[in-house]
């Protein structure tokens, strides 16, 4: 089982100030994760060097704060028609002289930049172009978009030049890369990654099919964005997260765990084969994980404040309720059937999500609407295994969802 570790390529900081710091580009700058960044960079300026900025094309007047409070070089926008937006946005703030890229694949084309750590904090599966792109260019990885190793799987693991390469970003992920410091590969018997349990923890099945959007992103814990919160809340996230700690460490879904943790600060354990259990614990905050991805394998001073340890405390943790909650057999069932299955259930969730926040779904269709998809899949072998596979299958899957979600 691999522990990700990233080789410091800093000079240690002297005159040259931040000359000898990582350089970064920070993909979905505009987002959760991507706002959290920027204030774990700015914290830390002798450490880091923004080079490039992207996003989707949503927040003009943001992404150009950003890039004026960061002094990057180059900003991206997905969304071609907004390069005379962000121009004069960029203008107005003082920062003229950034070069801006536009287009589908300009998140790509920053990844492939050669920066020493590429943050790739987009949502979706669109994620998976710069992926790989920062992976061929060389450099690490830090990986909060857990959908382009879901869906593209052995592309990713393949495309990497070396086995530290990425770095997980994800809570979880980043808690059991820390907690496998403890022991050796063949010490370690599983993996156990927490839950929440979200917003409907406790709730029986026919309550949750019911519930409304405003209740699906209500997330007790986390403060997350709208499709992360609803895959929280129907649990997809956390097949997700499994699919992902599949691949990350290279163990078998049937030896990862998902244990409900509705405190949150046990954000994940390596359990080991004398019974030991290494866990990491932190309050709830995406910045701790977010620096380390950047900073990997050293620790950020200061980044989050910790436990409070003086005071009384009660961490509890329950199993997972699957009647309720079925996301998670999914996952490991999409996994041991074919190499698309994982980008079937990204995709097709992709669609139920969207369609439950616009109102056109309930919440129970979602991860019922992906089971019929997944059941319908007849997937692709690894080792026959391209991009292109992984695209016709994302396709096929959210056009099966739409005909399904028509006739709910």
């Amino acid at each position: 089982m691999p522990v990700p570790d990233v080789p410091d390529r800093r000079t240690p900081a002297g005159e040259g100030g931040v000359a000898d710091a990582r350089s970064v580009a920070l993909l979905g700058s505009t987002g959760s994760i991507g706002t959290q960044a920027v204030e774990v960079l700015c914290a830390h300026p002798d450490r880091f060097r923004v080079e490039s900025l992207t996003a989707g094309g949503s927040d003009i007047d943001l992404l150009a704060a950003q890039a004026a409070r960061l002094g990057v070089a180059r900003v991206a926008v997905a969304d071609a028609g907004a390069t005379d937006r962000l121009a004069a946005a960029l203008r107005a703030v003082g920062a003229a002289g950034v070069d801006v890229v536009a287009g589908p694949d300009a998140a790509s084309r920053v990844a492939a930049s050669g920066a020493d750590v590429v943050l790739n904090g987009i949502t979706g599966s669109v994620g998976l172009g710069p992926t790989l792109a920062a992976l061929g260019a060389g450099s690490t990885l830090a990986l909060a978009n857990k959908e382009s190793l879901v869906a593209g799987g052995a592309l990713v693991r393949a495309a990497r030049r070396r086995a530290d390469q990425i770095v997980p970003v994800d809570s979880e992920h980043s808690a059991i890369a820390q907690s496998l410091r403890g022991g050796a590969r063949r010490e370690v018997r599983r993996l156990v990654l927490t839950a929440s349990g979200g917003p409907f923890r406790g709730w029986p099945a026919d309550r949750v099919a019911a519930a409304t959007p405003a209740q699906a992103l209500a997330h007790p814990t986390w403060s997350m964005g709208p499709v992360v919160s609803v895959n929280s809340a129907s649990l997809v996230n956390k097949g997700l997260e499994l699919i992902e700690a599949h691949l990350l460490f290279d163990v078998p879904t049937s030896d990862i765990t998902v244990v409900v943790h509705p405190q949150s600060v046990v954000h994940s354990m390596v359990e080991f084969v004398d019974g030991a259990t290494i866990a990491q614990a932190s309050p709830p905050d995406m910045r701790l994980p977010i620096a380390l991805g950047l900073s990997w394998p050293e620790r950020l001073d200061p980044v989050v404040p910790g436990c409070d340890w003086t005071s009384a405390a009660t961490w509890t943790f329950e199993p997972l309720d699957e009647a309720a909650f079925p996301a998670v057999r999914l996952a490991r069932e999409a996994v041991d059937t074919s190499a698309t299955h994982p980008a079937v259930y990204n995709a097709a969730n992709e669609v139920c999500v969207a369609a439950f926040l616009a109102g056109r779904a309930r919440f129970g269709d979602v991860v019922a609407t992906v089971e019929r998809v997944l059941g319908e899949h007849d997937g692709v072998r690894g080792a026959d295994l391209t991009l292109e596979a992984v695209h016709d299958a994302e396709r096929w899957a959210r056009d099966r969802a739409r005909a399904h979600l028509a006739h709910t």
